[in-house]
């Protein structure tokens, strides 16, 4: 097969203007997929997850670490005239802005949609936040935790008789970024036909609850609440953790002919014989019987002495590791899900790595996130034919 000479996105540069996780991960997904990805920063602070650890590695937090690989650092003030001013002739070097400014700030400094579009045709707006830019909640501030306490995420997850949970990891944030990337990459496709720009309005709310899929779908076709469950599934069954001899193991039987498999490997056709039992419609109406004799049955045997007979039988399984025990397995290293980049002094620095793997396709060698105003004079001379001297007077005047 042939392979591309250039990046996939080499031709598209993106001017990030986002802060913290949504807009950013966005914005890395891009720069791994090859695009000219700008990091719009404030003077002096840059983006506020520089400073959100510890842990850290020299003046740079591992959360900032996480979704900020592959870009390049400007600092400008956009309070300033002069600093708008840039940023507009910035944006006309730009095929993409993405953007998580707060409501009233996009009016003060006429930076809204509309505006930008009026200004840069062809630009594609991605305007990211909490609730959208249309609607009564338009103002209200979003975090990922408020997000997932009002859309829902929380009232299903966690134990069964215990509080609501959160997700581990800022999820909200995460499903925005991915919807961000996709209707960005809709977005450019679209351009090449119609010659024109587009606004992208996101909200970690709506994505919050589109992710939600056949729980909330569930809600809305029964009017049921949907009870928490814990570690196992609303509509399979069995489908969650139980404790073994020593451990824990995840059982995912996700059909009959898995169920039928498990009770003969465990000596138990009478289960699968069971009209109760037979069919996943009624394991599911039968689900306190079934999970209590599952349940006795894998606390006969530690977790490694159930592994090969699960494997054997083709039983889904799995056992519960820690990141340590993640970023050791071969499976995961073979896949560079753990890689090595190299900061400016030539030390080594472990990042995660991206999941793309494209036949065809060149992608770029990741590079260390970068420090804040790392490559202010590089960019504004390249794009803007600006000269040293000119950097400096705007450095001088706070403007970069």
């Amino acid at each position: 097969m042939d392979t591309d000479s250039t990046a996939l996105l080499n031709d598209i540069r993106v001017l990030d203007a986002s802060r913290v996780l949504a807009g950013p991960f966005c914005a890395q997904i891009l720069a791994d997929l090859g695009a000219d990805v700008i990091k719009l920063e404030r003077p002096g602070m840059g983006d506020e997850t520089r400073a959100w650890g510890p842990p850290f590695l020299d003046d740079l937090s591992a959360y900032f670490l996480s979704c900020n690989r592959g870009k390049r650092s400007v600092t400008m003030d956009l309070s300033k005239p002069e600093g708008r001013e840039l940023f507009h002739r910035l944006l006309h070097r730009c095929d993409v802005l993405i953007e998580n400014f707060r409501t009233d700030s996009t009016s003060a400094l006429g930076v809204g949609p509309s505006e930008l579009l009026t200004e840069h045709p062809q630009l594609v707006v991605c305007s990211i936040s909490g609730f959208g830019r249309t609607g009564r909640w338009r103002d209200r501030p979003g975090y990922d935790f408020i997000i997932q306490a009002l859309s829902g995420f929380m009232a299903i997850t966690g134990p069964v008789e215990g509080p609501p949970c959160k997700v581990g990891v800022a999820v909200t944030d995460i499903l925005t970024g991915l919807y961000a990337v996709t209707a960005i990459l809709a977005c450019l496709s679209a351009r090449r036909r119609s010659g024109h720009g587009y606004a992208i309005d996101l909200a970690l709310m709506d994505c919050a609850l589109a992710a939600q899929v056949n729980v909330a779908q569930a809600y809305l076709t029964s009017g049921d609440l949907p009870p928490r469950q814990g570690n196992a599934h609303l509509q399979i069954v069995p489908y969650q953790l139980f404790a073994t001899a020593d451990h824990w193991l995840v059982l995912a039987i996700g059909n009959d002919r898995q169920w039928r498999s498990f009770c003969h490997i465990v000596g138990r056709p009478d289960l699968a014989a069971d009209p109760r039992f037979a069919t996943n419609d009624n394991r599911v109406r039968h689900r306190q019987i079934v999970v209590t004799i599952v349940a006795d049955i894998l606390k006969e045997r530690t977790t490694r002495e159930w592994i090969p007979t699960l494997e054997a039988a083709e039983v889904p399984y799995a056992e519960v590791w820690s990141y340590d025990r993640v970023f050791t397995e071969p499976a995961v290293l073979e896949r560079g899900m753990r890689m090595t980049v190299h900061d400016p002094e030539g030390r080594p620095v472990d990042l995660l790595g991206s999941p793309f793997h494209i036949t065809g396709a060149i992608l770029p060698k990741p590079t260390m996130p970068p420090r804040l105003s790392e490559h202010t004079n590089e960019v504004l001379s390249e794009l803007l034919g600006a000269t040293p001297g000119e950097v400096e007077e705007w450095r001088a005047k706070g403007i970069v």
